[in-house]
């Protein structure tokens, strides 16, 4: 019953959305019926003053009749975005398909020295993979693998379906035994070969990149990875992670441990342009709150993108929670008009 009156038409996407264009005729509906109601001559005739008139009058029936001309106009919207034909993903019940439409994801994740820096709570690395496992979690049917990468890079987990071993390579993943530094071109060519790898084909790869610094690295060209990607139809989404300013970090040195405050500087320029260049998008995350706002982003782009190139079943127009408005709002306008404004003989 829930889905039954839901009107959060925010949440929907539109079949034909050119109907909603009629919603600019609905403040002119209402602007000439209260002009008509003011505008109304009484239906009984009436010798007295103005004063008198005002003293056997009473207020709540102005107020009760303009709150039907409200209800009208709002009952003509409920019309116009039903004839709309909206559709919501979240109510498409979806369950009873097979998963070969997935989509192969790869998320290659700097596990460098600086994402110890602790502006994320406990630091930047934990905050991460938390959020990477959450996203995780979300997923049904996509094949998903792990990139790890410093100054060099690994596969921490291939692509798989099994969601609790691939959480668990997340959680075991740092950079206590990778080369120090930040190489951006590695960590991303080797999540291309990862995918060109382990693809199922579907026509849908995705690499989520995710760094704190500026790339270091001399083996790989970012931008030559990026066009690797794109040679091979994957969409890279880069994510920046850092506050702005200066960050508290943890330093493990011979001489124990300490902390230092580093500067944090991220490659933008560098992530939009491997973004643009595969059709992904770019993001910064300023703190783990940001952070999970992106995942849940990339997961809608990735939906919209799959429903329009109909590699997974549309969902059906679901129009009936507007209509069920109209008709009630025009069912009670009627009703109050009818027995409690008829005229009189």
């Amino acid at each position: 019953m829930s889905n039954f009156w839901n009107l959060r038409f925010w949440e929907y996407e539109f079949f034909e959305p050119n109907w909603l264009w009629l919603l600019v005729i609905v403040p002119g509906v209402w602007y000439i019926l209260f002009k008509r109601e003011r505008q109304r001559k009484g239906d009984i005739k009436f010798s007295g003053g103005v004063e008198h008139q005002r003293k056997l009058g009473t207020n709540w029936i102005a107020r009760l009749r303009e709150g039907l001309i409200i209800l009208s106009g709002l009952a003509l919207t409920s019309l116009i975005l039903a004839l709309a034909k909206p559709y919501h993903w979240e109510l498409h019940d979806d369950s009873s398909q097979d998963f070969k439409y997935g989509i192969d994801i790869v998320i290659a994740m700097d596990v460098s020295g600086s994402m110890l820096a602790e502006d994320f709570q406990p630091n930047r690395l934990e905050a991460s993979k938390r959020v990477a496992k959450e996203f995780v979690d979300g997923r049904k049917g996509d094949r998903i693998g792990l990139v790890a990468y410093a100054g060099e890079a690994y596969t921490a987990c291939p692509s798989t379906l099994d969601y609790e071993v691939l959480k668990q390579q997340i959680s075991r993943m740092n950079g206590d035994r990778i080369m120090g530094g930040t190489s951006i071109g590695l960590g991303l060519g080797t999540a291309v070969t990862r995918l060109r790898k382990d693809s199922t084909q579907t026509g849908s790869k995705v690499i989520i990149l995710l760094t704190d610094g500026v790339d270091g690295g001399v083996e790989m060209d970012p931008m030559m990875a990026a066009e690797l990607a794109k040679s091979q139809d994957i969409r890279v989404y880069t994510i920046g992670v850092g506050s702005k300013g200066k960050a508290k970090a943890r330093v493990n040195s011979p001489f124990g441990t300490y902390y230092t405050s580093m500067e944090t500087e991220i490659d933008e320029a560098l992530l939009k342009r491997i973004a643009n260049i595969t059709e992904g998008k770019y993001f910064r995350a300023k703190d783990e709150d940001g952070l999970k706002n992106i995942y849940k982003e990339i997961d809608k782009l990735e939906k919209k993108r799959i429903a329009d190139n109909q590699y997974k079943s549309q969902p059906p127009p679901t129009p009936q929670s507007y209509l069920n408005v109209a008709i009630f709002f025009a069912a009670l306008v009627w009703c109050l008009q009818f027995f409690l404004f008829k005229s009189l003989d």
